[in-house]
């Protein structure tokens, strides 16, 4: 998936030459915690957010700081044809909530880690009625595979499958099913000789 398919396009924005009221304002009536800064022909000049504005606020209001020095300058930027693993690294290993999304040096959208969530959770079919079953593979070849095979084989329709991240030396996948009959496929896959580990509907 492309950042161009979840990115917020043509988001809300302050200019260069807004003040920090300015700025305040937009973020208290949008309900929004990241705001870019571009000039008059949307040319991305930097980054605002809810945190920066409130760690400068007492300094502002004593006359030391204006929305220029408050704001991000040069702040990291994804591109809308980059593949939203980039976006979401960056986010995560730099603790970000937002990167603006560029066009060379022209703002076309911004993207948050909302939206890298609520990927997630289409993704994954969370909110979709659903059912969970989650299953200690071990370690040998081909068994995936094989208790995809018994899934299938005893109606369950699989919608997606994930590897969890438990600290084990064994491998152990999250299967998301569309709803079906949980307790045959749990009793069918424990006699191919598969540890369930949970099931959830």
């Amino acid at each position: 998936m492309k950042i161009r398919d979840l990115m917020i396009p043509d988001p809300i924005t302050v200019t260069d030459d807004a003040t920090v009221e300015q700025a305040i304002e937009i973020m208290q009536a949008n309900s929004i915690r990241h705001l870019p800064v571009v000039d008059s022909n949307r040319r991305l000049k930097g980054f605002l957010t809810l945190a920066d504005l409130k760690r400068g606020l007492l300094p502002y209001m004593l006359g030391d700081l204006t929305l220029h020095d408050m704001m991000i300058k040069n702040p990291l930027t994804v591109q809308p044809d980059d593949d939203i693993e980039t976006a979401a690294q960056l986010i995560y290993r730099r603790k970000i909530g937002g990167l603006p999304v560029v066009d060379g040096q022209y703002l076309v959208g911004i993207i948050t880690e909302t939206d890298l969530l609520r990927a997630f959770i289409d993704l994954m079919g969370i909110l979709s009625a659903s059912v969970r079953i989650d299953v200690n593979l071990g370690n040998g070849p081909g068994s995936l595979n094989r208790a995809m095979q018994v899934i299938t084989a005893n109606g369950g329709d699989i919608i997606n499958v994930s590897l969890a991240t438990r600290q084990t030396s064994q491998r152990s996948y999250c299967f998301r099913l569309e709803p079906c009959d949980a307790d045959k496929i749990e009793t069918a896959l424990r006699a191919a000789g598969f540890e369930v580990i949970a099931v959830m509907q």
